[in-house]
């Protein structure tokens, strides 16, 4: 699906990513890993348009997309969501949903004026799909709470359930774990899982939470220092020196420390 090479992204002197080469398979749930710092979340910035590359290229399904903008990969099925969610506070969960599809007819005002039918049925189905998204989310009861209201883990189930009101192919989730408790975090994994399995989303994500890692991810890249340093199952990753040494700064003696 993706295909990064030898990708680097300098501010000044300092080389953020600095020749990372990597591939997500199509139908995977690929997990970056690495100490902070490494640049895992500029590589995501990167492929995701955000920022443009100092060098490199990044391909999807063959098409070179290097430099792409953001609202031309989400047009393509790229899409990714952030460490802090970005949710549209005042609006209701319902509403955060139904605006994420591009192309809708309302959004000319020329056609608001002369087209209210195809504008009335575009609206109903939108909302059935909101509703399923967050029946599949299981947060269908905060379907009228203003989005601000959320917790931090309902607000990342949200921005997850935004991913799938455009069906898209391919989702770089940022640290989807950061600040949420066990249980809606086990809620989130369970909906990767269920999109994965059943839709055949394609996934990628940022974590610190390695057992959260483990469960869902195959195969794991490791980063540091800008470069891929290891890839493996979880197992060879928590097993292999090298990763131990750049989040320790140790050797051997402290390996079951680090597992």
């Amino acid at each position: 699906m993706i295909k990064v090479t030898d990708l680097h992204k300098h501010f000044g002197g300092f080389r953020a990513v600095d020749g990372a080469s990597l591939e997500i398979a199509t139908g995977s749930i690929t997990g970056l890993v690495g100490p902070n710092g490494a640049g895992k979340t500029t590589l995501f910035n990167v492929i995701a348009g955000v920022l443009e590359p100092t060098s490199g290229v990044v391909m999807m399904d063959g098409e070179d997309i290097t430099g792409l903008p953001p609202h031309e990969l989400f047009h393509k099925g790229l899409l990714r969501t952030f460490q802090i969610a970005h949710e549209f506070s005042s609006m209701s969960c319902r509403e955060n949903l139904m605006m994420v599809p591009g192309n809708q007819t309302g959004e000319t005002l020329w056609k608001s004026w002369t087209q209210r039918g195809r504008i009335a049925e575009e609206e109903a189905a939108l909302l059935k799909k909101a509703d399923d998204v967050l029946d599949f989310l299981t947060i269908s009861h905060l379907k009228d709470e203003k989005a601000g209201n959320l917790s931090g883990g309902q607000k990342k189930l949200l921005e997850l359930g935004r991913t799938m009101m455009v069906d898209a192919r391919v989702v770089f989730l940022d640290e989807v774990g950061a600040g949420v408790n066990r249980t809606l975090l086990n809620t989130i994994g369970d909906a990767i899982l269920r999109l994965n399995e059943e839709r055949g989303y394609t996934f990628c994500m940022i974590e610190h939470d390695m057992d959260f890692i483990g469960r869902l991810c195959d195969p794991v890249i490791v980063m540091a220092e800008g470069k891929v340093l290891a890839e493996g199952t979880i197992g060879e990753i928590k097993a292999n020196d090298q990763v131990i040494e750049a989040y320790l700064g140790t050797g051997l003696k402290n390996k079951e420390t680090a597992v």
